[in-house]
């Protein structure tokens, strides 16, 4: 009997031992994200997935300096890509610089040349180009959606008059003119508001006119049986605006996905701001390392 006592004493020490060791790591833990669906409700990632496959485009709104965004932006794309065809498309290349994008991934120029002859963002090689490498390997498109930088600024000074001087070269990296434009989008007002008197009518426009251009490559580059997936700044493609509003202005049967990202103390609950802001919300600490 006392044998036995001993070992049961012992045995209710162990267990008590690894529940307190339990206790103490769930404490401990930290996550580093939390998705959401449009009403606040917790979702996983593989329920993105899902509704991903389902979709024809995707467009991932993203903080451009979250870590976390763009390791699931990777995660993403190899899960549909394992399972559907997809052509990929960003916001940070822009239209003209096509051509070396597709001569980097068919092998005819290295990374460096790339480098040199592109305009590529600063964070390119940590953020986005895992993403062309991917593309590269897969031998899947990867379109360059943006309007050239030095169009949007020309609408940001002179407003869409100013693109009619452009040759047709030109032109064939913009969407199709007169771009359509309604002042009175949440986004474009809110821009507005944001900056208050130190901004210009023209300024949203200069913002439409990148709107635009990416919905349209957008479509040019659909293929049939296949999933679009847009990696573009949050503000493209928040409360199902901007980018949309264009999409659904050149086809407006498509079934879209959006995901937006947004910071938070708490990865416990959806604030109320953030409600309906796409289809799915990508929540991730506020205190989260940028990548720049």
């Amino acid at each position: 009997m006392l044998y036995l006592d001993k070992f049961y004493t012992m045995k209710n020490g162990i267990v008590l031992f690894l529940l307190a060791t339990c206790t103490i790591l769930n404490a401990q833990h930290k996550k580093a994200y939390q998705l959401f669906d449009k009403k606040g409700r917790k979702v996983s990632f593989e329920k993105v997935v899902k509704a991903g496959l389902k979709a024809e485009v995707v467009f991932f709104g993203e903080f451009h300096d979250n870590p976390i965004c763009h390791w699931l932006e990777l995660e993403l794309t190899k899960e549909i890509a394992a399972k559907k065809a997809i052509v990929l498309g960003a916001e940070m290349i822009e239209a003209d610089n096509q051509m070396q994008l597709n001569e980097y991934l068919s092998g005819k120029i290295t990374q460096k040349q790339l480098d040199s002859s592109a305009r590529l963002w600063p964070n390119y090689k940590t953020d986005y180009k895992p993403l062309v490498d991917l593309a590269k390997a897969k031998k899947i498109k990867f379109i360059a959606t943006n309007v050239p930088r030095r169009y949007a600024s020309m609408v940001h000074k002179k407003g869409f008059e100013s693109l009619e001087s452009l040759t047709e070269e030109e032109k064939s990296w913009i969407a199709p003119q007169p771009i359509p434009y309604d002042k009175d989008l949440p986004g474009y007002k809110e821009m507005m508001t944001m900056m208050g008197e130190h901004t210009s009518p023209n300024m949203p426009k200069a913002q439409a006119s990148k709107d635009a251009t990416m919905a349209y490559f957008i479509v040019k580059n659909l293929q049939s049986d296949s999933v679009f997936i847009h990696y573009n700044g949050s503000f493209h493609s928040d409360n199902f605006d901007g980018i949309n509003w264009y999409l659904r202005k050149y086809k407006p049967e498509l079934r879209v996905v959006t995901i937006s990202t947004v910071e938070q103390s708490q990865l416990k609950r959806l604030e109320k701001e953030s409600v309906n802001k796409a289809d799915f919300i990508l929540v991730t600490d506020e205190n989260m390392t940028k990548t720049y």
